[in-house]
Order: structure tokens, then C-alpha cells, then sequence
């Protein structure tokens, strides 16, 4: 019981401080959304027509869900818990910023809480507990700065999965730590020794062995999107930065970039 409710008023105070979030984010198409009558997990909600949301911008700890082959990530219990009493039978607005639908058929969308203060920010709520991390796509990239802000407080903080070592900021400087979380989502820092440019690719090489350090990788189409920011990743050399996204193993540890969010400059030299 002390458990729960230590949950109850974290969330209650999270979702009070995000009262007024979506003034601080109005670059978004608001519809209204309904009732949430189910709460599958930490970013996800089905509303009363049957629409299914996923929470864009934020990824929270996955339950398996009836996947044999799937093993339940630290805490997703409780971010589900946490969702659900800050969004379950309450009225909610979507905030869309970019593709409104994925493969699956869920609506992608930023959610609101109706409440007496003014529509409150599920997703920012979350992050602020420490029971999601900012999750963004190349076509959804709208309010990230303010979960970005979110997001550093609760790490800073120790809050939720911040405590936990499976969700550990991971160093570049030690490949082989992070070669073993290939396959997942991970958040990698370190200094950039290299930045170059072969054909229509920008390598940012934390390590001399590019075949076992490790790497970040600019695609093509992440290349123009950096450019339209007026951002150049080839001035990175010995700056210290962090890395968001999915690891891969291909000659050594390495994060594809496929949008400017994933990268964090923390410090130039």
C-alpha cells in the first residue's frame, strides 16, 4: 500500500506541473480524443471509440504483453500503473505533429488530460516521473525541447528507470558494454574523436578501431534534415556528446542517426 501510494502522489504531483503544457507547445493539430477506457501500457491508451494512441515522443519501460520471446523491462509495471492514474476514464485532447498513424493503426499523438487547471501533458507527466524516456522520429519531432528539459531533471534526479542500471547512460568509451545492449534502445555518451564524411554518410567515430569502437552514424536523409537545422555534425570533433537510439552490432557498436534529436551536443571543445 505505502508503495502505491508513493506512486499515486508522484503522478498526482507530475500531472499538476504539466497543467499548462500544451500553451508551452502549440505548433500542434488538437482534436478531440474521448474517454480512455484502457491503459495497455506506459505509452500506450485506447480511447472509448476504439481508437488506439501510442504516445508519441516518449517510450516507457515494455510489458510483454503475451510475447513468449519478450522478457518484461524493469518497472513497466509501474509506468503502466502511473499512466493509468493519470489518464484511465478521463477525458482526453490529441495533439498531432507529424505522421498520425503507424503500421499498426495507432494513432501517434501528444495527449492531454482535461482538468480543472487546464489540459495537462501525459507525455511530459511520464518523463518527469522517470517512467519514459524521449523516443522521436524523423516525421514527429514537434515539442521535444520541453521533454528533452523533462527528461534531464528526472535523470539528474535518479527517478524511476534513472535508478535502475538496465536503463544506465551508457559510455562510448567502452565498446564492448555497450556491444552488449545491441538490439536495444540505449543512450550512449562520450567524446568524438572523428567526424567525417564518406559519400552521402557522416561517421562520428568515438574510437581510433572503427571495426570495435564505438560508432554514430548520419544517413543521407538525417544529413538534409541536420542541414535544414543549420546544424553541421562535421565541427563535432572532441566534443562531448550523447547518442539516443537502437543499437546495432556492424563492425563494432553502433547507433543509426535518422534525425537531429538523437544527438545531444553536452560540451564542445
Amino acid at each position: 500500500m505505502r508503495t502505491t501510494s508513493l506512486v499515486q502522489l508522484a503522478t498526482l504531483a507530475a500531472l499538476s506541473s504539466v497543467s499548462t503544457a500544451a500553451l508551452a507547445c502549440p505548433d500542434l493539430a488538437m482534436v478531440p480524443g474521448g474517454v480512455v477506457v484502457q491503459v495497455t501500457d506506459g505509452d500506450t491508451v485506447v480511447l472509448d471509440d476504439g481508437r488506439v494512441v501510442r504516445m508519441i515522443g516518449t517510450q516507457a519501460p515494455k510489458l510483454a504483453l503475451g510475447r513468449d520471446d519478450f522478457d518484461t523491462w524493469p518497472l513497466a509495471p509501474e509506468a503502466k500503473q502511473a499512466l493509468e492514474l493519470l489518464v484511465l476514464n478521463k477525458t482526453v485532447q490529441l495533439g498531432f505533429g507529424g505522421e498520425t498513424i503507424d503500421r499498426y493503426d495507432r494513432q501517434l499523438a501528444h495527449v492531454f488530460v482535461d482538468t480543472p487547471e487546464g489540459p495537462a501533458w501525459a507525455q511530459q507527466a511520464m518523463v518527469a516521473l522517470g517512467l519514459a524516456r524521449v523516443y522521436s522520429f524523423p516525421d514527429n519531432r514537434q515539442c521535444l525541447d520541453l521533454l528533452f528539459a523533462a527528461e534531464g531533471r528526472a535523470r539528474l534526479s535518479g527517478l524511476g528507470i534513472w535508478r535502475d542500471p538496465y536503463y544506465s547512460v551508457r559510455a562510448a568509451a567502452a565498446p564492448g558494454d555497450v556491444l552488449t545492449r545491441a538490439g536495444h534502445y540505449e543512450l550512449v555518451e562520450g567524446r568524438v574523436l572523428l567526424a567525417e564524411q564518406r559519400g552521402g554518410r557522416i561517421y562520428l567515430n568515438f574510437g581510433r578501431f572503427w571495426k570495435q569502437d564505438f560508432t554514430a552514424v548520419i544517413e543521407a536523409p538525417a544529413v538534409k534534415l541536420f542541414t535544414a537545422d543549420g546544424v553541421d555534425p562535421l565541427i563535432l570533433d572532441g566534443a562531448l556528446v550523447r547518442v539516443r537510439g537502437w543499437v546495432d552490432d556492424r563492425d563494432g557498436p553502433r547507433i543509426e542517426i535518422t534525425h537531429p534529436e538523437q544527438l545531444e551536443v553536452l560540451a564542445i571543445q
